[in-house]
């Protein structure tokens, strides 16, 4: 697909050998309009003024049958408050965890396709343009009592691009016109491979925080790669990369595991691979395969409607009562007496026909151990929420409270502890994991191997800082490498 690129004026500067890059006069003056219709115009003039020359651009590509941005809806919107609003409302969440200024109560973020020149603000420039579909955005956040409001959002114009940027967008709009200059990317293979990071910004209990997205998409061509953050809604874009890194926490029949079969029947490495998925998501299995293969763990008790009256006689109380595919904690619960266990047990059965009980082991903190590639990554003390026999305290109609994460490098940790959580990982896959073990003085038990584990900038990233982030992000380049070099080639969809 041939692209366009529309502007004001010329601008000497903006020079692009594999774009045809006019002037809007000479674009609106086409004599009977342009009858290609396999061209991608992007829009660089200003489109603020109703019917002004910018809206005209969008409006005849729209009428040629062609794929402008922004489209007409897109410059309407953006002159629309409520519009606005409802973006400001979608981004607040991010905008109060990423943008810190103190220095100004204003702050402009240009996006330039999603990517801000500043490199501070990747994940909200790409968000931001995820909602506005145009090339050149400049958005404009102000602080009032502590917090940061979206005040407007611009499509601006090339004229208006700083001249310490241009060298930048430059960049920026050479790798987008390479991507969308045919209607399915392929990239020789000499080319940077490029991997998707799966996000769902609506999550509540996000494996990675914003900052913790933000190093890895910094870091990926420190190993050779290009890394780029995706939402729910891109799954018809798999095929333009070549591994997924999935960051959004997955369910069996949820989005996360059809995106996860997806990029493995095109070939690509994948984590969470759908394997791993299915085997982690039930704590039935898990205590299955591991009980097969010897690995410790508290007394358990497998049970369905007809053996519940064995489990206060096997296991005592109190005792802990799960759901097969509960996560972060939820629908785990203490049991204390014989009436919570049928009470817990009914609701439970309700969902599931075989739910897990087991021996309660009191302890200050969880071990953590990351496993990767069949190799301790990290590990870390999980230490219980205040008060709480958790590590998350979920509590109706207040924030989830949790207790601090202490890491610390792998040889400090007790050997057992490291030794258990790889044989107990191995056993799942090469993907990463989350192992958490207990320990009760010299007893060391596993509790459960956990797909999509958390990666936080600031408790899982301790010891290791960047480090951890080119070690997850090189063995998706080794992997990416070995399939391009033989059996493991990808399938074009």
């Amino acid at each position: 697909m041939r692209t366009v690129i529309v502007t004001d004026q010329k601008q000497e500067w903006f020079d692009l050998s594999d774009a045809t890059v006019v002037p809007a006069r000479t674009y609106l003056s086409e004599p009977g309009g342009s009858r290609d219709a396999a061209v991608r115009v992007f829009n660089f003039c200003r489109t603020g003024r109703y019917q002004g020359r910018g809206y005209y651009v969008s409006l005849l590509a729209e009428a040629r049958g062609q794929r402008p941005m922004p489209d007409v809806k897109t410059v309407e919107d953006l002159k629309s408050q409520a519009r606005v609003e409802a973006l400001a409302a979608e981004l607040d969440p991010l905008v109060q965890e990423t943008l810190h200024h103190d220095e100004s109560e204003r702050f402009e973020l240009d996006a330039y396709f999603g990517k801000d020149p500043a490199q501070r603000h990747d994940i909200l420039a790409e968000k931001l343009f995820a909602n506005v579909r145009a090339p050149l955005l400049r958005a404009l956040f102000r602080r009032v009592d502590g917090r940061w409001h979206l005040e407007a959002v611009q499509a601006i114009g090339l004229p208006d691009v700083p001249s310490q940027d241009r060298a930048f967008l430059l960049d920026t709009v050479k790798a987008v016109v390479c991507d969308t200059s045919t209607s399915r990317p392929q990239r020789a293979s000499t080319d940077r491979p490029r991997l998707a990071i799966l996000w769902d910004p609506n999550e509540p209990h996000k494996p990675s925080n914003a900052e913790a997205l933000q190093r890895l998409v910094q870091t990926a061509p420190l190993v050779g790669l290009e890394a780029e953050l995706i939402e729910p809604d891109a799954m018809e874009r798999l095929p333009e990369f070549d591994a997924l890194f999935n960051r959004a926490s997955p369910e069996v029949n949820g989005f996360v595991y059809e995106f996860a079969r997806r990029a493995e029947s095109l070939g690509m490495p994948v984590v969470d691979d759908p394997e791993s998925i299915l085997r982690c998501l039930n704590k039935v299995y898990m205590h299955e395969l591991m009980n097969r293969h010897r690995i410790p763990q508290p007394r358990t008790l497998t049970v369905h409607r007809d053996n519940v009256d064995q489990v206060i006689a096997t296991l005592g109380l109190p005792c802990v009562l799960k759901l097969p595919d509960s996560g972060f904690g939820l629908d785990v619960v203490k049991i204390e007496s014989a009436d919570d266990l049928r009470r817990e047990s009914e609701r439970f059965f309700k969902v599931s026909e075989l739910i897990v009980a087991q021996e309660w082991l009191r302890t200050d903190f969880d071990w953590r151990v990351g496993v990767y590639d069949g190799r301790p990554l990290f590990v870390a003390k999980y230490f219980m929420a205040p008060g709480h026999w958790k590590i998350i305290e979920f509590a109706e109609g207040r924030e989830a409270v949790e207790g601090k994460t202490q890491a610390m490098a792998v040889g400090e940790a007790p050997e057992q502890v490291i030794d258990m959580a790889v044989r107990a990982a191995n056993l799942v896959g090469r993907g990463l994991y989350g192992v958490d073990l207990k320990q009760v003085e010299d007893r060391v038990v596993l509790i459960e191997v956990n797909c999509n584990p958390n990666i936080d900038a600031g408790n899982e990233d301790q010891v290791l800082g960047e480090a951890l982030y080119r070690e997850i992000l090189g063995v998706f380049a080794r992997r990416i490498a070995g399939s391009r070099s033989g059996a493991g080639q990808r399938a074009t969809a």
